[in-house]
């Protein structure tokens, strides 16, 4: 080997070993800067797993400033290569993929002979509008309909930042309607017994999904029976709420990047984060509204056992308001929608985690179906973190706590 030659190896072993350093420097001071609290289950694994997502944002971030790739891009190869995979089909379970109304479609049927028809549900995986598939929640899909006997259809809505909002809403609704009008002849199933549900930002999704067909009033489409919300993210309005404070550095989903998710689902302005943080986008003259419903005063006193601090007054920005003003409607803010629409939701599941700042949302809006006399069920995670869902029979990735949270969903589902 030449001596030009070794100079290169050796030069580019220096880069590599440059570039591995600033990653573990950069996931080090990220995991310094975040707060597990002991009664969250597997602490340990739990740093572990959040300094792997970590690392992977931050490769991620490195490589779009490159101009090699986009972040998400690189996000959502790495999970889907690296750390989804798919387990052998159990027993009494038959799964398809196809299309309904031009949109990517799972379909988990049990296989055990039911008398009559079946209940079904429509899941929307979460991911912040920006990640998941149905690949994401295929384990979480499967144990739905094994453990309840219900036929489910998982959903693969477009993502942002390829597709703004109401993209992501118009395939939920799409696919959903096309399943009603062929859940009989199809699938065996009663549309009158077809729920819809989902985690995180699909809980959104199902609950605005729920408010649009509610406010179309379409006699011609079945109404969804029931709608199942795990940790639901329901406003944008106040990320300042109690949750928001008390676990703003816990993982998997921080304060400070919640406001990253709409603004990728809105209109993709990053920039704009801190000045929806602290709430400039909010017009003075609905915060006395938005009180009405979110204030902490409507939480259980164990929802302000850990602590919370009165926000300072917002300074209202115009601009940014007209440039965001759809995250304050009932299609991304389900819990902002006014009460004629409350009024119409079906029955409602409501899971939410301790450790989730997404927590007091899924409260709230417990609380304002309940002041319109609709039926809720509330379960509560004291030990849970947001996303945990999503860990369930995931091998090394796993939490038992997931278990626990898919228990609570399979016995509501056996009450439809």
């Amino acid at each position: 080997m030449d001596i030009g030659g070794a100079i290169l190896i050796i030069g580019c072993a220096a880069l590599v070993a440059a570039f591995l350093l600033l990653v573990i420097g950069l996931v080090y001071s990220e995991l310094m800067n975040s707060h597990i609290p002991l009664a969250v289950e597997n602490t340990g694994k739990l740093h572990m797993v959040h300094g792997l997502f970590v690392g992977i944002a931050i490769v991620g971030r490195i490589l779009h400033r490159l101009g090699i790739c986009h972040q998400v891009t690189f996000i959502r190869w790495f999970v889907a290569c690296v750390l989804t995979h798919t387990n052998a089909l159990p027993p009494g379970l038959r799964v398809k993929n196809t299309i309904f109304s031009g949109v990517p479609v799972r379909i988990y049927e049990p296989t055990t002979v039911c008398e009559g028809l079946r209940r079904g549900m429509v899941y929307f995986h979460g991911g912040g509008w920006v990640q998941g598939n149905i690949d994401s929640v295929d384990e979480v899909c499967r144990y739905i309909a094994l453990k309840s006997d219900t036929t489910v259809v998982s959903v693969g809505y477009r993502l942002a930042p390829e597709h703004r909002f109401p993209s992501q809403l118009d395939d939920c609704e799409a696919a959903t309607c096309h399943f009603l009008s062929v859940a009989t002849t199809d699938f065996g199933v009663d549309p009158e017994r077809v729920a819809v549900g989902g985690d995180s930002t699909g809980a959104n999704l199902a609950a605005a999904l729920c408010q649009r067909l509610a406010k179309q009033d379409n006699r011609h489409v079945v109404f969804p029976c029931a709608q199942v919300l795990v940790t639901p993210v329901l406003q944008m309005a106040d990320f300042n709420l109690p949750s928001y404070q008390q676990n703003h550095s816990v993982p998997m989903l921080y304060r400070a990047r919640m406001p990253f998710y709409f603004l990728q689902y809105l209109n993709g302005d990053p920039s704009l984060c801190q000045d929806v943080l602290d709430g400039y986008h909010v017009p003075n003259e609905l915060k006395p509204r938005y009180m009405t419903w979110l204030s902490p005063s409507n939480l259980p006193k164990e929802c302000l056992s850990r602590g919370y601090a009165e926000p300072p007054q917002a300074h209202y920005d115009g601009e940014l308001y007209h440039a965001l003003k759809n995250g304050l409607e009932h299609e991304v803010s389900p819990l902002l929608a006014d009460e004629d629409i409350i009024e119409k939701a079906p029955v409602t599941f409501i899971l939410t985690c301790e450790y989730d700042v997404a927590r007091d949302d899924g409260i709230l809006f417990r609380k304002r179906l309940l002041d319109v006399g609709r039926n809720v069920t509330w379960k509560h995670m004291d030990n849970g973190f947001h996303g945990v869902i999503n860990f369930y029979n995931r091998g090394w990735l796993s939490f038992p706590a997931a278990a626990h949270v898919l228990e609570h969903v399979v016995n509501f589902l056996k009450t439809l």
